[in-house]
């Protein structure tokens, strides 16, 4: 067991000159998480974090391919050689290189279609995420880029889906569930991720007896029906809430996990956000179901399902 007191670690390896397969594998797991090396075989990372598990995990690889692996602690003699330590994994480059790519992008965006839009965040968002997941110690440059990936993310959006709600101020109030049933809720047509899944949760859990009114654009809304998710809407994105999260949080549903968890789901495929495993896949199922079913009535039918087994998998994960 390694000294909690260390706050650094120091992974030592060797391997056979014959095993070149190996060799690439176990240096490509070193670079995936951001070790400094020292010298050829000398990887140096700060503790904590599950990196202590990882460079365990590769010293065992790299015995079993016939090599030698010394996992060990190391602590600073110095003030000035922890700061020297710290130096080895400054990002400043690498989030240099990222905000120069999105610049670079940003003159063709208005060319490319909302589908081809959504690929390009994903793909530089996995690449932001990657630098992040190894920017262990975060300054000025860091803050700089979280700015920029916002500003250059809400772009995109703004690009994919011209008509989607802006983010209104204020706080949410605690509503009363009984004062929100039977009614009509009116929303834009041809639902896509954050109406989907509102009309679904004010079914779900809201009210059973909603009757639906698909807009072909917002100022088609009746004035006695709640609209949602579109601008001026009765719900709609408030600060950094998409409207399935501001619907959630306003009756007091964010005390069902499962509910955080689709709220996740939903905040990145909307808006961008951290990755949810869960979420390529169901944008893909209701892509497939949006091209099947023309009739939105059809369509909230169909992904209402999915959703459904979605609440049951995230509730039974957090029991």
């Amino acid at each position: 067991m390694l000294p909690d007191s260390a706050s650094w670690r120091l992974l030592v390896v060797s391997l056979p000159t014959q095993a070149a397969t190996a060799r690439m594998r176990i240096w490509r797991a070193l670079k995936a998480q951001g070790c400094a090396a020292l010298r050829d075989g000398a990887y140096l990372l700060p503790a904590g974090g599950g990196r202590d598990e990882a460079l365990r995990e590769l010293a065992d690889d790299c015995i079993r391919e016939g090599g030698t692996a010394w996992l060990m602690a190391v602590q600073p003699a110095t003030p000035e050689e922890n700061a020297a330590y710290e130096a080895l994994f400054d990002r400043s480059d690498d989030l240099a290189e990222l905000r120069k790519a999105w610049k670079q992008a940003q003159p063709g965006l208005a060319k490319q279609s909302p589908a081809e839009l959504m690929r390009v965040q994903r793909r530089l968002q996995r690449d932001y995420e990657a630098v992040k997941a190894i920017d262990y110690f975060p300054g000025d440059s860091s803050a700089e880029t979280e700015a920029a990936w916002l500003a250059f993310s809400r772009r995109l959006q703004t690009l994919a889906s011209p008509d989607e709600p802006h983010e209104a101020g204020g706080e949410l109030p605690r509503l009363d569930l009984a004062a929100y049933r039977g009614r009509t809720w009116a929303t834009r047509r041809r639902l896509w991720v954050d109406r989907v899944a509102c009309a679904w949760l004010i079914r779900r859990f809201i009210d059973p007896q909603a009757r639906f009114l698909w807009l072909t654009q917002p100022a088609d809304c009746p004035p006695d029906a709640l609209g949602f998710d579109f601008d001026g809407a009765t719900f709609t994105h408030v600060g950094e809430r998409v409207s399935f999260e501001t619907l959630r949080d306003s009756f007091g549903l964010d005390e069902d996990a499962a509910l955080l968890r689709l709220g996740a789901m939903v905040h990145q495929l909307d808006v961008g956000g951290p990755p949810v495993p869960e979420a390529a896949g169901f944008e893909a199922v209701l892509a497939g179901a949006r091209e099947r079913l023309p009739d939105d009535d059809a369509l909230l039918a169909e992904i209402g399902t999915v959703l459904d087994s979605l609440h049951a998998h995230f509730g039974r994960a957090k029991a």
